[in-house]
């Protein structure tokens, strides 16, 4: 029976767990997923996967994905329909239904617990069931959930976090923290009642609770006390260090790395550095917060995805017994929020670069390989553009209004302005627009309720129902 919950629970007998205590408490509530992973844990692999690669593209909903297949053939000088994504090559294909257990329209931290801990909850709640509430910290208490990352850690595998955005954002953060709050970055983001009642902030639970052997994203400003300077940004207020606690996590968790080959870097030189074949542990933050976009990114200042997924797999394959790593395109998904779709597009492009990069540097027979979204984004391609017309570009048609729109349109979001009663007229514009048009009273875009995708690729055969094409909830 397919489990109801998440598609990663379907990987239980990769890491040979029985997850006894962990369903005791949560039994009645999630009783279908848990017959799921009893069913699912009778079941003998084919082959066993010694490592595991799941590859998260947030925001990525099918429309993201069809655009940027045709953006890589335009940038080709192709006409795009006809280009092939690295993740058009994957043999198994499924569906995966996402909502949460309050919202019929679920983010990223309600979606990160079902796919990463195989229990549905509550929005804007991470690494807990859904007997905790959003901001209230005493609900959090015997209601924490284990990730995966968690489950292969204990099994003895190396285990890594790789993201575009901070490594506390909610995706990484599932993988290691329980709490009632994505927002609660650092203790200076949480209430003091919460501080109060015990609850710990998610910089402090990335160094203190699961030991993660590559930690790769941005994120410094949560890890360091308030008013220490950024070493890129020194100058701007809001790169500062922002602990209140007098906490410097960065120099905790190298102390913590006593006696190992242990690299913190913050910047592509010294993360080029790194030797893989020497390090054990690897902290690399390029960012006082998110990274920047790829469209953005200095090349000579920070990593690609794919350099720093490189490196991950080159760290974490050293270990016989195999290894986790999750690989998140976060920014995907903050380029929609931002009504920005190009920015959107050319992030794609890059995860699907790193996701190429993963299967070079794995071998089929004995790992698994999945790739997933968490939820989708209110997209649209419309207008009935010719072959090959730019997914940049103007529809071909003229709407009522006698002016002419883009072929990319989003549902809500910041980009739509009316000037004396008039949409603006783009036909003289030139550039791939920044803000495709949309009609909405929101400054930032909100998160779409569709199916996404869930590929697979590896001889391990642990998916069989997605496989076949059913459908998963997350």
């Amino acid at each position: 029976k397919q489990s109801s919950q998440g598609a990663l629970p379907c990987l239980l007998c990769l890491l040979s767990h029985q997850f006894t205590a962990q369903k005791t408490h949560i039994f009645k509530e999630n009783k279908q997923m848990w017959e799921g992973v009893m069913c699912l844990s009778k079941l003998q692999c084919v082959n066993m996967c010694l490592w595991l690669c799941v590859l998260w593209a947030s925001g990525m909903g099918i429309t993201t994905y069809t655009a940027a297949r045709l953006l890589k053939g335009q940038l080709q000088n192709q006409k795009g329909e006809e280009t092939v994504m690295t993740m058009d090559t994957f043999p198994n294909v499924g569906l995966a239904k996402t909502y949460s257990v309050d919202f019929q329209i679920a983010d990223s931290a309600a979606t990160a617990t079902a796919y990463l801990c195989g229990v549905k909850t509550n929005l804007n709640i991470i690494g807990v069931n859904a007997a905790a509430r959003n901001g209230i910290c005493k609900t959090q208490k015997g209601n924490e959930v284990t990730s995966i990352l968690k489950w292969a850690k204990d099994a003895g595998k190396s285990v890594g976090i790789v993201t575009t955005t901070r490594v506390q954002h909610a995706t990484p953060a599932t993988t290691y923290a329980h709490s009632a709050s994505r927002k609660w970055y650092s203790d200076a983001d949480m209430p003091d009642s919460a501080k109060k009642e015990g609850c710990k902030d998610i910089a402090f639970q990335l160094i203190n609770n699961t030991d993660i052997d590559v930690i790769i994203g941005g994120g410094r400003k949560y890890m360091t006390p308030i008013g220490t300077k950024d070493p890129e940004y020194p100058m701007d207020y809001f790169s500062n260090g922002k602990r209140k606690d007098g906490h410097n996590l960065i120099q905790e968790w190298q102390n913590l790395k006593t006696g190992k080959v242990a690299h913190y870097v913050w910047n592509k030189t010294d993360f080029d550095a790194v030797d893989p074949e020497t390090t054990d542990y690897l902290m690399a933050l390029f960012e006082p917060g998110d990274l920047r976009f790829e469209e953005e990114r200095d090349p000579s200042m920070d990593p690609s995805i794919v350099e720093t997924t490189e490196k991950a797999i080159r760290i974490l394959q050293k270990n016989p017994k195999g290894f986790f790593l999750l690989v998140e395109g976060g920014r995907i998904d903050q380029a929609h929020h931002a009504g920005r779709a190009s920015m959107a597009l050319h992030e794609t492009l890059a995860f699907d670069l790193a996701i190429a990069k993963g299967l070079e540097l794995t071998k089929e027979h004995e790992t698994l390989t999945v790739v997933m979204a968490d939820h989708s984004q209110p997209l649209t391609f419309n207008g009935y553009p010719f072959r090959g017309q730019s997914i940049l570009g103007k529809s071909p048609l003229w709407a009522e209004d006698m002016l002419p729109f883009t072929t990319l349109m989003y549902g809500n979001g910041p980009g739509h302005k009316i000037i004396n009663g008039k949409r603006p007229d783009i036909r003289n514009c030139l550039n791939s627009f920044a803000h495709p048009h949309v009609r909405s009273i929101f400054s930032t875009d909100l998160s779409l309720q569709s199916e996404v995708r869930v590929i697979k690729n590896g001889f391990c055969d642990l998916l069989k129902d997605i496989s076949a094409g059913k459908m998963c909830e997350v």
